[in-house]
């Protein structure tokens, strides 16, 4: 039993109680005082009470005559030891100068026959050592005491999902802190229901609203770290009815290196809750462009393009070229690696980060002619489909004469392998920024077709969690200031996946290029936007306000749809997809422009961006990219 369950249950004593126990000590202290005092006067030990000497309980009569009187008249006795401080303190110094000096006068000045009379001197400094000891002891034991019973009624009380090894070290981590509160496990398994695991009972999920109410529980952590998604939405929908909020365990992987603490808990977020488990990759296709290859890769500070780099950086690459052209992008990725080759231990791996723009042919043909990369990623653009709208021609120039810059100067350096990310928004585009993509995909279509020294291939899937943009991190934080939640309009569909998920396959995708190969990647069933954010608050533990439900937490509100935003998308333009040897890639068959058709229209595309000639651009958009409609009416910014 620790000393906190002993001292904590004093702290509900009632007043009165306590102020007579702690007369009873102060008593105490006057008889151990007295006795101590003769013992360091006469070097013996005398009895209190003795037939033959009565002088020790005389002393000690008189010590409590005098002090109790004194202690209460200075108001110790008021005092509650756990605020007790320098004015406490001072208080006890006047109380005992005062005692001392009425013992000192009738024990050494005036006398007792049978008194030593250095007993007056000896007694009271005994004493206040005593009582001012008494006072520090519990002040210190009872404040730690009280603060640890306030921080537990104030911290919120939690169940722990899973009765086993991550459950129970979870447990032992939390009981260590002042996060949560661990009042009991939920387990399906019925042998251990009923039993106690680390002073926890373990309790059948079914229970969990009556739970809920009965222990004041306003979370439930996910200790199963090893459930795939079905199982864990099955969890949620049970989690989801007692309006509570939930949070998860990190992967096998991350528990296999020791990670059980606090510090590494996690709200249960959409990217655990997809219609489908993540394909473990291949490490034959993850390697063939990686290990020991020099790779460069565009957009290296972006939310795919980072991502990309943490996954080769593991494949043992000979070195890692960071091209992008927002500084700070560009710094953190950079710092990010060289910790992660410390923390592996491979110096082997060189990484270069490159400050440039895929649109500076000078720059970039001096970057391929010193590195001489043997794979480039592709990854830089511009993405969000409102900015691009505003701004046309700095996304037709990035997106299309980037690319088509990049993909020449690879072709002049004879780069083996060029991998270009691409986006379901190039099907059937409704904005300048679909099109513009679909056009890069059209560019290293029709050069695969001219030559055979590059290698080009293009990966086209959908929306990746978290990323910049993404709705994600929106709902997020509107949710955590409390809402509303805004979403463009209910009806809206989107396909997800996770970041690392998407990266894993563009490589392996790229490893699997013949050239000219445009891969899809399976992203599951459509995920609705509206769905998305109820699910969301959800998870926080609030509730959806709306007519049904007036008294709920947070609202969602519809604000129309953004320019060029599609209620759906598309992976396919025409045609079927034929699938790969790998379950998650599948490859379209698409029609594409001959070479020489196509670069007249680019030249004409790129006086058109060079003069700002709006309806231009626009016009020979339309023209490459059949089903292109343009439903933006917006305003564009003129390129410089």
């Amino acid at each position: 039993m620790t000393l906190n369950k002993i001292i904590v249950p004093i702290l509900g004593w009632p007043r009165l109680i306590k102020r007579v126990v702690v007369l009873l000590l102060d008593i105490t202290m006057c008889i151990f005082a007295t006795l101590a005092s003769f013992y360091l006067r006469l070097g013996l030990w005398l009895p209190l009470f003795s037939n033959s000497e009565w002088t020790p309980l005389l002393v000690a009569s008189v010590s409590i005559a005098l002090a109790i009187p004194i202690f209460i008249g200075f108001g110790l006795y008021r005092e509650i030891f756990r605020h007790s401080g320098w004015m406490a303190l001072l208080s006890l110094l006047r109380a005992t100068i005062l005692y001392a000096v009425l013992f000192f006068l009738i024990f050494t000045l005036v006398g007792i026959q049978g008194a030593p009379r250095t007993i007056g001197l000896i007694q009271p400094l005994v004493l206040l050592i005593f009582v001012g000891a008494s006072r520090a002891v519990a002040s210190y034991l009872l404040s730690n005491a009280y603060r640890h019973e306030l921080k537990l009624s104030h911290i919120p009380n939690v169940l722990i999902y899973g009765a086993g090894n991550a459950g129970i070290q979870l447990a032992g981590a939390l009981s260590h802190d002042y996060e949560m509160k661990v009042v009991g496990f939920l387990d399906d398994d019925p042998a251990k229901q009923g039993q106690k695991l680390v002073g926890k009972r373990v309790y059948s999920p079914n229970n969990l609203l009556s739970l809920v109410a009965d222990l004041n529980v306003s979370g439930v952590l996910l200790a199963i770290p090893s459930a795939n998604r079905y199982r864990r939405n099955q969890i949620l929908k049970l989690v989801r009815d007692a309006k509570v909020s939930i949070q998860t365990l990190p992967s096998l992987s991350d528990l296999a290196q020791g990670k059980v603490n606090t510090q590494e808990l996690r709200p249960l977020d959409i990217d655990d809750l997809l219609s489908r488990d993540p394909v473990i990759p291949d490490r034959v296709l993850m390697n063939i462009n990686s290990y020991q290859k020099i790779v460069l890769i565009t957009g290296a500070g972006g939310s795919i393009g980072s991502e990309i780099c943490r996954q080769i950086i593991d494949q043992n690459p000979k070195s890692l070229v960071l091209v992008d052209q927002n500084e700070f992008s560009l710094y953190q990725i950079h710092q990010e690696l060289i910790n992660r080759l410390m923390n592996t231990g491979n110096p082997n791996t060189s990484i270069i980060p490159i400050l440039a723009s895929v649109t500076n042919k000078k720059r970039i043909s001096a970057v391929m002619d010193h590195y001489c990369p043997d794979v480039i990623y592709h990854a830089a653009a511009y993405k969000h489909v409102p900015l691009v709208e505003l701004n046309i021609f700095e996304g037709a120039r990035n997106n299309i004469i980037g690319t088509l810059t990049l993909a020449k100067i690879a072709i002049d350096y004879k780069v083996p392998s060029f991998i270009l990310i691409s986006t379901d928004k190039a099907v059937r585009p409704t904005n300048v920024m679909g099109a513009s993509k679909r056009v890069a995909e059209l560019i290293l279509q029709a050069l695969a077709e001219t030559q055979s020294d590059t290698c080009f291939s293009m990966v086209r899937f959908g929306n990746v969690l978290d990323s910049s943009g993404s709705v994600v991190p929106k709902f997020r934080e509107q949710i955590k200031n409390g809402g509303p939640v805004t979403l463009t309009d209910r009806r809206v569909t989107r396909f997800f996946m996770t970041i690392p998920e998407a990266a894993q396959l563009v490589i392996q995708a790229g490893a699997m290029a013949n050239g000219g190969d445009v891969f899809l990647l399976d992203m599951g069933e459509p995920v609705h936007i509206m769905e998305l954010a109820k699910r969301m608050i959800l998870l926080s533990g609030y509730e959806v306000r709306s007519a049904e439900n007036p008294n709920g937490d947070i609202e969602i509100i519809e604000v129309g749809l953004r320019p060029g935003e599609k209620l759906y998308e598309e992976l396919l333009i025409e045609g079927g997809a034929s699938a790969t040897f790998h379950p998650k890639i599948f490859k379209a068959h698409e029609d594409f422009l001959a070479w020489e058709d196509l670069q007249l229209s680019l030249a004409e595309l790129e006086v058109a961006i060079a003069s700002n000639d709006q309806e231009g651009v626009i016009t020979l958009l339309k023209d490459l990219v059949p089903g292109f409609n343009n439903i933006s009416r917006q305003e564009h910014i003129p390129a410089s």
